[in-house]
């Protein structure tokens, strides 16, 4: 830099912080005159300010004013007060920093005054007072453009944008910031172009193009990185993003570090009070609402030091959000039981009142600053209303956040019907209910088909979890089954009615799970050889699963559509014939069965959902430990299944499951809720004895019945490592087929393994096996180069069209979403197989090989695939069909 421009080295700041640190500090060095020196103090000063300590930095900024006024600069003065100004307001301190900035102002003319104005709109904005900001900036804007002042006018439309954003105008605030990006691309403003990508990123988030959204996030991400710079409002926008894609967990996660981060670099108040509002809605969002009470109250209580009534109002909505889910049980039961004319109990009704009391002034509060989550306030006062039996109320707050429904982002509207549903079924108007909730299904149908990601895609039907139980509540009440199980199949296992979408050839992607897997791979050694490399081998599998996993998230949706139609029960009802499905159904707690068949659906009520649960957990845990006994004890079996059995189907077991039915040939189709899919089917005596199948819903069992078996094609089958007895079950299995492949002694690799069942008419993966809850889709099995994960099997052109899974618990999947599934199974499903045998529990692997040579004999003799499971059971009950079987 030279001496004739030392104005060059605040521009240099963002741009090349590095060398704008070298050079102020070369400048101070030199002992050049108080109007240069005090350019260096304020570069100095919005490096810390940026970057490291803010009391370092207003040390630093306040020597610059110093300096200025020895200097005799109005100008100089004035523009170092404006950025001393904006480091009081991000250290908490907004009526010093406000000070600091009018002074600026009154000081400042020509473009310096314009500059100042667009800083003082900024703390405006900080602040929570738009239409304040808005008039700074009608100043400001005309000026620094008629000044070709590119950077500034550029930084001035951005912040513009972002007012605009905050009183919900989208389509100007998407304006401003394309103007800004296109005008810094002109500019060496490395720094401002970085945020103009994270402006970009915003925008898409704004109008509901989520990919996009998480596309141009992390290239922001890069540039940040690149230049050294960390940029806390970019990680709450990502977790803003994440939040709206159901990635609540992941949002709070991210937040959390932000805010470790933040505090070891002391960094700003006003960062750290905005981080903790986006972590308090993600723990909302997870529910969590103790923790959100305690990052709300927390943020509220730094926005109310700060003087941002704005921020501190929304703080207050979530903590209302919050306590509202605790004195609910985070469940809809308490406002089902007021819908049909009980009310809050005695004891809790004080508690109540003055909920409602709250939400009503906070509603107005927001009203008042224009903010656009002021539905949510009248949503939740129309909520507690209901709950206290107060129509009036209920309805004044119902019919004000139902205004959202036709204007706004996909998932406000959601909002709105789901305020109108409350309010037709607060009226007793059951046409106007089924209507505003198949109109809110219908937009989120319509949100999450923008999403590539299956993981995306089935967590983004959680929006619509209570649209359903309404619909379902209603039509429970009505006693009408039919409408009830078309209802219920509305919203179970969508992601599997939705063609999947094939990921693009990305040589990226390819590479991450190739390095995943040799990873993978060295870590299992290392732990096996007890080496010291494995914390660190670990750390690495963390970070590419992480890489893997963001990639995946930004692949875009294509223009498919459903393949569900609104009632698909005569469908069902003619190819069941003489067969039977029972689909279990959970209703404000309670469980349901629904027998189909004989053109006919019937309604049984089985008992309370959390005993269910409760079975299922206690089954699981004793099959694991009879796992590792070869024969275990029948009687006790026995008795566990019965207890199951009572808990699941109820009244219908020893009636309409009796044992002369099904016909041979006619199907028994087993439909559970999500959360029951990890139930042993085979253990219940019903259906021990009988050919059966588990399907994630009646549609896709429709939908895998009617695939059709490739013409061409070789069975494959695998042998993974160290797999006990393995060798012996290929070896038997390979004997009664014709035309195969078998992938063993280090041949079963992920490249070998999928290129063999691409298109396969049958598959055998004999390979141990993982189930991650945490990340469904990184299941995997055991190959020689590693894991195959689901996120491999997503990638296969064309599906197997039988798949048989001989390891533990290679049928699990995890409950997502709404009423969803994630996992191995589903990856499959989602591509077009018919049927997978798996099992849902621990598997003994000396006695799972006769199973499996019995269940292959039997579909060499042309059984299908759970009539040849049935007759090799025998006493095993670890191996269910999923599918159409």
């Amino acid at each position: 830099m030279s001496r004739e421009d030392p104005h060059d080295l605040l521009a240099m700041v963002f741009a090349r912080p590095r060398e704008a640190l070298a050079s102020a500090k070369a400048m101070l060095a030199a002992g050049r005159g108080p109007y240069e020196s005090s350019i260096a103090r304020q570069a100095l000063g919005i490096l810390h300010r940026e970057f490291g300590d803010l009391e370092a930095a207003i040390r630093e900024l306040r020597q610059a004013v110093r300096l200025a006024r020895r200097a005799g600069s109005a100008d100089r003065e004035a523009d170092v007060l404006a950025t001393l100004g904006i480091a009081l307001l991000h250290a908490g301190r907004s009526r010093a920093g406000l000070s600091a900035l009018d002074s600026a102002a009154a000081r400042a003319d020509g473009t310096t005054r314009a500059r100042v104005l667009f800083r003082r709109a900024g703390a405006r904005w900080i602040l929570g007072r738009h239409a304040e900001a808005l008039d700074d900036l009608r100043d400001a804007v005309p000026a620094l453009l008629a000044a070709r002042d590119t950077v500034w006018a550029a930084r001035a439309m951005t912040l513009r944008g972002h007012v605009q954003l905050a009183l919900g105008s989208v389509a100007p605030a998407e304006a401003d910031f394309r103007t800004a990006h296109d005008m810094l691309g002109t500019t060496r403003q490395e720094h401002d172009s970085a945020v103009a990508v994270q402006n970009r990123g915003v925008a898409a988030f704004r109008t509901g193009d989520l990919p996009a959204a998480l596309d141009l996030l992390d290239e922001a991400e890069r540039r940040f990185g690149a230049l050294g710079t960390p940029m806390f409002d970019l990680i709450a926008d990502r977790c803003a993003v994440l939040l709206a894609a159901g990635l609540a967990r992941d949002a709070l996660e991210q937040a959390d570090g932000g805010l470790r981060l933040l505090a070891r670099l002391r960094g700003q108040a006003t960062r750290r009070a905005e981080l903790l509002l986006i972590a308090a809605r993600a723990a909302l969002q997870s529910a969590d609402p103790v923790t959100a009470m305690e990052r709300a109250g927390e943020a509220r209580r730094l926005f109310a030091r700060q003087h941002r009534t704005w921020w501190s109002e929304h703080a207050r909505l979530i903590l209302l959000q919050a306590e509202h889910a605790t004195l609910t049980g985070n469940g809809a039961p308490l406002e089902a039981r007021a819908a049909a004319g009980g009310g809050a109990s005695p004891d809790g009704g004080a508690a109540w009142r003055k909920l409602l009391a709250e939400a009503r002034r906070l509603a107005g509060r927001l009203a008042g600053l224009g903010s656009p989550e002021v539905w949510q306030a009248h949503l939740l006062a129309g909520r507690i209303a209901l709950v206290l039996g107060r129509p009036g109320a209920a309805e004044r707050h119902l019919a004000r956040a139902a205004d959202v429904r036709h204007k706004g982002p996909a998932t406000t509207r959601v909002g709105g019907w789901l305020a109108e549903a409350l309010r037709a079924e607060a009226a007793g108007e059951s046409r106007r209910l089924l209507h505003a909730c198949r109109a809110g299904l219908a937009l989120i149908e319509e949100h999450r088909l923008t999403f590539g990601s299956s993981e995306l895609r089935a967590l983004a039907t959680a929006q619509g979890a209570e649209l359903v139980t309404l619909a379902q509540r209603h039509l429970l009440r009505a006693g009408r089954p039919r409408r009830l199980l078309a209802w219920t199949e509305r919203w179970r296992a969508t992601e599997l009615a939705v063609p999947a979408v094939c990921p693009p050839e990305d040589d990226r992607l390819l590479a991450q799970l190739a390095a995943l897997r040799q990873a993978e791979h060295l870590l299992a050694q290392a732990r096996q050889d007890g080496a010291a490399s494995a914390a660190t081998l670990e750390r690495d599998r963390s970070r590419l699963e992480s890489r893997v996993r963001a990639t995946t998230l930004r692949t875009r949706g294509g223009r498919e559509r459903s393949e569900r139609d609104d009632d698909r029960t005569e469908q069902l009802l003619a190819a069941l014939g003489e067969g039977r499905l029972v689909e279990l159904v959970a209703v404000d707690g309670t469980l349901h069965v629904l027998l189909c068949g004989d053109g006919t659906v019937r309604r049984h009520t089985v008992g309370p959902m959390d005993r269910a649960v409760a079975e299922v957990e206690f089954a699981r845990s004793r099959l694991r430990r009879l796992a590792y006994e070869r024969h275990p004890d029948q009687r006790e079996l026995h008795d566990l299944g019965a207890r199951l059995e009572q808990a699941l189907l109820g009244p219908i077991a020893g009636g309409p499951l009796g044992d002369a039915w099904p016909l041979r040939g006619e199907p028994l189709v087993v439909v559970p809720p999500s959360t029951l899919h990890t139930t042993p089917w085979a253990l219940l005596p019903s259906l021990r004895r009988r050919p059966f199948t588990v399907a994630p819903s009646a549609g896709a069992w429709l939908r895998a019945r009617a695939a059709r078996r490739p013409d061409e094609g070789r069975i494959a089958l695998v042998r993974g490592p160290g797999v006990p007895h393995a060798d012996a079950e290929i070896r038997e299995i390979a004997r009664l087929h014709g035309d195969i492949a078998v992938l063993a002694g280090g041949q079963a690799t992920a490249p070998a393994v999928l290129d063999a069942i691409d298109g396969s008419p049958l598959a055998h993966l004999a390979a141990h096996g993982t189930f991650r809850a945490d990340s469904p889709l990184f299941s995997s099995l055991h190959l020689d180069d590693g894991p195959l994960t689901g996120y491999d099997l997503e990638r296969l052109r064309r599906a197997p069209h039988h798949l048989v899974l001989s390891s533990c618990d290679s049928g699990q999947m995890a409950p997502v979403g709404a009423d969803e599934l994630l996992g191995l199974a589903t990856a499959l499903l989602r591509l077009g197989t018919a049927a997978i045998v798996a099992s849902v529990v621990p598997v003994n692997d000396e006695t799972a090989v006769p199973v499996m040579v019995g269940l292959h004999d039997g579909l060499r003799r042309g059984l299908g695939l759970a009539e040849a499971l049935c007759q090799a059971r025998g006493d095993d009950v670890s191996f269910i069909a999923i599918g159409a079987g």
